[in-house]
């Protein structure tokens, strides 16, 4: 399940993604970021992780780096 989880999220990173101008405000990007969400905690949690940061994602945040955390959790890692 994750192999086809990660497939989809690598072709929307090649196939769409390029359409339109980058604008995340997360390093790494939302797509990266859910891609090692998934390798890290699994099929679930790993896209529950980055369905939330996706939805961290708009123009009211400051954005900055937020790295996938070592243990599951919905809100954005707080570690330096």
């Amino acid at each position: 399940m994750k192999k086809i989880f990660i497939k989809a999220i690598r072709a929307y990173q090649k196939g769409i993604s390029p359409l339109f101008p980058p604008t995340c405000r997360y390093y790494p990007t939302c797509s990266s970021y859910a891609i090692e969400a998934i390798d890290r905690h699994g099929a679930l949690k790993g896209t529950l992780m980055g369905i939330a940061r996706i939805l961290r994602c708009h123009p009211l945040v400051k954005g900055g780096f937020d790295p996938v955390p070592k243990k599951f959790t919905l809100k954005r890692n707080q570690q330096k």
